[in-house]
């Protein structure tokens, strides 16, 4: 052997830099539960968001049969009759329009009364306009507003975000507002809206959505995929804009390769084809649903956008469907693994970590209630 302490010191010292920022810029998995969707409500008709669990049911209960294996049946109702909306966004952009000030104003007013009026959703934020010029002044009134009006935590969700400017300007906002607030550095943070071509490959050639996690600088909290407003701008004609467009492959796979391992999560995006009509009309987007739910389950994708109450059913049942499926197999590679036992497949370390987020997954989304390993375990082979 040749090398000595000092050459070991040497290649510390050398490398410490980039030990730093593999520390700082890829962290691993945010701890904690992930939504498994996120709903969307116009900001004025927000007050109607407590009634979307019985309006998911009586869909049920008018277009049998159930668009789910039996088995699932009394686990999706438990669902819808306890926490039927998961991670409630209440829109100020797309869904709502644009208003003058003293309407939007008193729009926001009215949300957060309509907030205060009883339970709500475990996860919640406001979508604000975006910050193009167009929308910029209005976007930071209803930002600080709703803050001034609404104490509790929550989640700001930035859309058409196009580049990395856009998003230090966040950054820089947050903490302008948490110094006016007296609230502790790193309180307010984020989700980026992947919504323009521009903010997955840059006019440089480069992947502009890591340059954003980057400029985000540790407050955006998640990457949220739109299905429309990008397939536009790529060009795609409207009839034939969709989850599963290969224009939509492409852009997540890039959003997910730059997300990898920062603790941002991902969310797809939605179907606008709703359960709505007819009984046909209805079990349709209950199977065009529930397919695209599973498929984005499938690539890493453990989030999504709702649009409807009737979603909802389609929403928790292949979720629930997802982790059900591969439990047992999961529960018996990972056991295997940890036990050192030979078997069919030879797994890696990072295998065994997934299969354990795998399995933390199927316990907070409630589609398990028992995987074989408490909570902690699964956890700490994060």
């Amino acid at each position: 052997m040749r090398l000595s302490d000092d050459d070991y010191a040497a290649l510390d010292h050398r490398l410490a830099a980039h030990d730093a920022f593999l520390a700082t810029r890829y962290p691993g998995e945010r701890p904690g539960r992930q939504p498994v969707h996120t709903v969307y409500i116009p900001a004025d008709r927000i007050g109607g968001f407590r009634e979307w669990g019985a309006q998911a049911q009586a869909a049920l209960d008018g277009c049998p049969p159930l668009p789910f294996p039996a088995a699932l049946a009394d686990r999706v109702r438990a669902k819808l009759a306890t926490e039927p909306i998961e991670d409630l966004r209440i829109d100020f952009e797309d869904g709502y329009g644009v208003r003058d000030d003293d309407q939007e104003d008193a729009t926001v007013k009215a949300a957060v009364a309509v907030l205060a009026e009883g339970p709500r959703p475990p996860f919640l934020g406001i979508r604000i306009k975006s910050l193009e010029a167009a929308t910029r002044r209005r976007s930071l009134r209803t930002f600080d507003l709703f803050l001034s009006l609404y104490q509790q935590p929550f989640t700001v969700t930035l859309p058409k975000v196009s580049g990395t400017d856009q998003v230090a300007a966040m950054v820089a906002l947050c903490e302008t507002l948490e110094r006016g607030y007296g609230l502790a550095a790193g309180t307010l943070t984020f989700e980026i809206q992947i919504e323009l071509p521009s903010a997955v490959l840059g006019a440089d050639g480069t992947a502009t959505v890591a340059r954003l996690i980057t400029a985000a600088d540790g407050r955006c909290t998640g990457l949220h995929y739109g299905t429309y407003d990008y397939s536009a701008a790529a060009g795609v004609a409207a009839a034939y804009q969709a989850m599963d467009h290969p224009v939509a492959d492409y852009a997540k796979a890039v959003v997910q390769a730059a997300a990898a391992g920062t603790g941002v999560r991902l969310s797809d995006g939605s179907t606008n084809i709703l359960p709505v009509g007819s009984d046909v009309a209805v079990h349709d987007a209950w199977a065009l649903h529930h397919r695209l739910v599973r498929r984005s389950l499938e690539r890493g994708f453990y989030q999504g956008w709702d649009l409807h109450p009737a979603q909802l059913p389609t929403r928790f049942a292949a979720t629930y469907a997802f982790f059900a499926d591969g439990v047992d197999a999961a529960s018996i590679r990972l056991r295997r693994y940890l036990g050192r036992q030979s078997s069919g497949i030879l797994d890696e370390p990072a295998t065994a970590r997934a299969l354990a987020g795998y399995l933390l997954r199927g316990l907070d989304c409630g589609a398990l209630d028992e995987v074989g390993f408490t909570r902690e375990e699964l956890t700490a082979m994060l």
